[in-house]
């Protein structure tokens, strides 16, 4: 009987019958040496980094005289320039100056057709003391029109545009958009002057190309600086539009800024009677 007492309490043992219940001994914390080495070599993990907004530049210069259409005006000192001036590089009669707008735009391609549309809009003109220039900058779609309205204001009856290259590309591109508008054409029947003919006549094969960029370096002396070509100007717009940063377009309005005073300079310089070559010869203008 003894032995099959102990026995059973042999196996009762092996069973775990009566037993004691023991608390688990705790085991060490596993050492993890990683955020001791990134605080060694000053690594953040980007989690822990606070969320900044970036704060986008979208500030433009001008007054909006309508939703979205941005106004820029200032008055430049100038040379006293004389009422008129000896329009013999152009192969015509004395020009009057006081009737006179130079207009340059900036758009959205190259182009041209119904698909291309000017987004800005510069010209300078003559006023008492000195060379006025005026912008036009439309910051959406919607204000096209308004811009257009604007401009035709600039318009008299006696004015005489003056452009670079405008007579086949900026004035027929205009007068297509203010047909879309339904505006009219307020262009039609107002004297044209294209300074690209008479500066070809007289500086081809002189230099390089014609560019108005490389005759406002080779024969005016203007150097610009920092200047965004015109071919990255449709980028610049469609990337405001986007909601991105202003500086590339404030870059545009710079550079259509220099174009329209190159005009004025540009003008006056072909119409002096005498001109000093860059062989150091005497260029004099022979009537046609």
């Amino acid at each position: 009987m003894s032995v099959s007492l102990e026995k059973l309490q042999r196996l009762r043992k092996q069973a775990g019958h009566g037993s004691t219940v023991t608390s688990p001994v705790p085991l060490p914390p596993v050492h993890d040496p990683l955020p001791a080495l990134r605080r060694m070599l000053c690594i953040r993990e980007r989690a822990a980094l606070p969320a900044v907004a970036r704060v986008r530049d979208r500030a433009l210069p001008g007054d909006e005289i309508a939703p979205g259409l941005l106004l820029l005006e200032q008055v430049l000192p100038f040379d006293a320039v004389p009422s008129q001036v000896d329009g013999t590089f152009a192969r015509t009669g004395d020009l009057p100056t006081g009737s006179m707008l130079f207009f340059d735009t900036e758009t959205t391609g190259l182009s041209g057709g119904t698909g291309t549309r000017a987004f800005m809009v510069g010209a300078s003109d003559f006023v008492p003391g000195g060379l006025r220039v005026r912008q036009l900058l439309i910051t959406h779609l919607s204000a096209e029109p308004a811009m257009l309205r604007e401009f035709s204001r600039w318009l008299a009856e006696d004015t005489r545009l003056v452009s670079y290259n405008g007579r086949c590309y900026d004035a027929p591109l205009l007068a297509a958009r203010y047909r879309l508008a339904r505006q009219g054409t307020p262009l039609a029947g107002i004297e044209h002057l294209d300074l690209l003919f008479p500066t070809r006549r007289r500086y081809r094969g002189v230099w390089e190309n014609c560019r108005l960029a490389t005759i406002e370096h080779r024969a005016l002396g203007i150097v610009r600086e920092d200047d965004l070509p015109g071919s990255e100007a449709p980028g610049a717009w469609l990337q405001y539009l986007r909601g991105g940063d202003a500086g590339l377009l404030r870059r545009v309005l710079q550079h259509n800024f220099q174009d329209v005073v190159t005009l004025a300079h540009l003008l006056l310089h072909l119409s002096a009677p005498n001109e000093a070559r860059p062989d150091g010869s005497v260029f004099t203008c022979i009537p046609p």
